[in-house]
């Protein structure tokens, strides 16, 4: 297999692995806590590091894993105090952690590598170089057998408890009644999290692990209300975002890491901005139809309060309705000529006038209209 594959099997896998535990973040509205949590485990790889004095060791996973834990831990009990949003939470935690790590890493592991440009920025080219060998058989890269294992886990995890974590996410109170710990179930994700960050660390470093674990599952959540498609769709997403970026870093000879998080962060401005439902063009548009029904609707309903008054029936000069409502010229002739279109009104030298040619009796706000009347005639 040619380490071309090899990098893009294994961006895909890091993508969906770390796309499945992001969807909760992004739900519980968490997205920072990732940023937080794949820096701050560095203090906790470089503390299992000085025990065991052993890279290989898997006691470096458990060291990450538990001060993915601490921090969490650390910042909602700042946040619970009240004296600290939990932003301003993770704002200090995080570079406290971190710079700690930094230093440790400095100033007495200098010759150990522990390199801090590749944790921050990974290299996907490198991972092919790390091979895994069976009796004496090359079998692959490594990365793609540790990040499958970790995708299995991930599956695995939040297959068996996605009913628990589905309850919690949406309503803590009502699991705390069926007998379901919220914080249990909580720092079970917090944990799935850490050990997420720190199986995909070596190979794509914390920027790109960020960048999968956020940006999927915010993508899909723009295109889904439903939890199980939220959670394909982000997998699918990271996959295509992985090989795209990869395809493009070739092609442009940039790094395979910052283009696949650039690929990530264009694929959620064009859901943001063309998704049919929530984008941000379908929502203007939606606004815009808004505006102008609610101001047609408030037209209607000012000239048929009028037949009630001394005025003369139910006419009103367009000058007067344009100072009434506080509305442009340009756009009270819009909206007598919509009205006008439809039957509603007429304009006749300078007056506005109700006509017969609109059937207000399915009306939400003509009935409204028609029983404050009676309720004010009682």
């Amino acid at each position: 297999m040619s380490p071309q594959i090899e990098i893009q099997i294994i961006a895909v896998i890091v993508a969906i692995s770390c796309a499945l535990p992001g969807v909760f973040l992004v739900l519980r509205k968490m997205s920072m806590m990732s940023d937080s949590i794949t820096h701050t485990i560095l203090l906790g790889i470089v503390i299992a590091f000085f025990i065991t004095r052993d890279l290989s060791s898997p006691l470096l996973i458990a060291g990450a894993a538990l001060m993915g834990i601490v921090t969490v831990w650390i910042t909602e009990t700042l946040s619970r105090t009240r004296l600290l949003a939990e932003d301003a939470a993770i704002g200090v935690v995080f570079p406290l952690l971190f710079s700690i790590a930094i230093i440790l890493i400095t100033r007495y592991a200098g010759s150990v590598h522990l390199d801090t440009d590749s944790v921050l920025l990974g290299e996907l080219a490198f991972a092919p170089f790390d091979r895994m060998i069976v009796a004496g058989t090359d079998i692959g890269a490594k990365a793609i057998y540790t990040t499958g294992t970790l995708l299995l886990i991930n599956l695995a995890s939040i297959t068996i408890f996605f009913k628990e974590l589905k309850v919690t996410t949406f309503d803590p109170m009502l699991a705390a009644v069926l007998g379901i710990s919220p914080a249990l179930v909580h720092y079970g994700l917090m944990t799935l999290v850490s050990i997420t960050t720190v199986g995909a660390f070596q190979a794509v470093g914390s920027v790109l692990v960020v960048a999968f674990m956020i940006g999927p599952p915010v993508t899909a959540y723009l295109l889904t209300d439903d939890l199980k498609n939220m959670l394909i769709l982000s997998g699918v997403i990271g996959a295509v975002n992985g090989i795209t970026g990869y395809q493009a870093a070739a092609a442009l000879d940039v790094s395979i890491a910052g283009s696949m998080a650039v690929i990530t962060g264009f694929s959620f401005v064009a859901a943001f901005i063309f998704t049919p439902r929530k984008g941000l063009l379908s929502t203007m548009f939606k606004r815009r139809k808004q505006k102008f029904e609610f101001a047609k609707a408030t037209l209607l309903f000012h000239l048929y309060n009028r037949k009630d008054s001394e005025k003369k029936f139910n006419e009103s000069k367009v000058e007067d309705v344009q100072i009434y409502f506080h509305w442009s010229p340009d756009f009270t002739s819009k909206i007598i000529k919509f009205l006008e279109r439809e039957g509603c009104i007429e304009l006749n030298k300078g007056f506005v006038k109700l006509t017969g040619g609109c059937d207000f009796s399915d009306s939400f706000f003509f009935t409204s209209i028609k029983d404050r009347t009676l309720l004010n005639q009682e």
